[in-house]
Formats: structure tokens, C-alpha cells, sequence
């Protein structure tokens, strides 16, 4: 998932838990490069070094920054621009259909985030 500064979802790639994110990361960053091409920068979780940082920047023109966890600490440690990502599942966590895995199809459960989305940001410019 990619979100803005905000939190808002940008563009979502869904796939079998059994995968990792860094090999369903190239296709969702050519998407969101695509229909945001000013987009020059990402904050991501450790799990993106390497191959996706390296393809983002020179295939891509995107930065990513990674968000690491301090090596010295224990325990919870907030860590910044982090909390972001966080605040957004949490939000879509609020949304009943979505607390579970419902959806038979992904794009289902694509459509119902987007629902989801579409409905907080309509509350938020109607208040």
C-alpha cells in the first residue's frame, strides 16, 4: 500500500500472505510513478533495501528512504513517519467488512478499500 503524507490511500497491491511485499513492491511503485510522476520520495520499512531501493532510483527517478528501527533499542520505539501507514490501517480497521477476509476476489477487497478511503475523506470534507 501507498499512502500520502496525509495517509490517504494512493495505490494498494494485494497478494497471497504467503509472498513478500519486496517482490509485489516494483509493480506498485511503476503504477503510483505513473499516474503521480512528481512523486520524488517514499518512506518504507527495511524489508525495501536493497533491489526495490536500487530499481526505485534508477529505473523510477523515486527515492526511498528506509524507515529503520534504531539497532541499540528494545521494546516500542516510535519511529518516524512510520506512524503514517500505521494510522491508515488502523483507520480502514474501523470499517466492519474489512476487520475480516471477506472478499473472495481481490479486486473486492481493492474496491473495498477504496470504498472505505472514499467514505473517510467524504466525512472529513463535509464536516
Amino acid at each position: 500500500m501507498v499512502v500520502d503524507t496525509q495517509g490517504y490511500v494512493l495505490d494498494i497491491e494485494i497478494t497471497a500472505a504467503s509472498s513478500q511485499d519486496r517482490h509485489a513492491a516494483p509493480p506498485l511503485l511503476r503504477r503510483v510513478k505513473a499516474r503521480f510522476p512528481t512523486l520524488k520520495k517514499l518512506w518504507v520499512d527495511a524489508g525495501y533495501e536493497g533491489v526495490v531501493a536500487a530499481m526505485a532510483y534508477h529505473r523510477l527517478d523515486l527515492t526511498l528512504e528506509v524507515v529503520a528501527r534504531p539497532p541499540a533499542t528494545q521494546g516500542f520505539v516510535p519511529l518516524p513517519r512510520r506512524w503514517v501507514i500505521e494510522r491508515t490501517f488502523a483507520w480502514l480497521g474501523r470499517y466492519r467488512r474489512l476487520s475480516k477476509d471477506y472478499e473472495y476476489l481481490v479486486s473486492s477487497s481493492k474496491a473495498m478499500i477504496y470504498l472505505a478511503m472514499s467514505n473517510l475523506m467524504l466525512n472529513r470534507l463535509t464536516r
